[in-house]
C-alpha cells in the first residue's frame, strides 16, 4: 500500500500535563501510536506524555514529531526481537 504509507504529516491536537498541543505526523506513525497505546492499555495522551518526558531528559531535546518517531522505530525493534 504505498500510497498510504507515503502521506504528508497529518496536525492532530493531544493533551499533555493537562494543555494541548498540536502535533503533525505521518499517517503511519499515528496507526502506529495508537496501536502502542492499546497494546499499553493506555490511552494515546498518556503514550506522548510519556515520550515527552523522556525527551525533556534529553541534553539537546529533539522536538516532540521527532521523539516520537524515533520512541516508534526503537519500540519496534525491542519488540521485534
Amino acid at each position: 500500500m504505498p500510497g498510504t504509507r507515503y502521506h504528508p504529516p497529518v496536525k492532530r491536537s493531544v493533551e499533555i500535563a493537562g494543555h494541548k498541543t498540536s502535533i503533525s505526523l505521518e499517517p503511519v506513525f499515528w496507526d502506529l501510536l495508537k496501536d502502542a497505546a492499546e497494546r499499553s492499555g493506555v490511552p494515546l495522551n498518556a503514550i506522548v506524555a510519556r515520550i515527552d518526558a523522556e525527551r525533556l531528559e534529553a541534553d539537546i531535546p529533539p522536538g516532540l514529531a521527532s521523539a516520537i518517531r524515533v520512541w516508534l522505530v526503537l519500540e519496534a525493534v525491542r519488540t521485534a526481537q
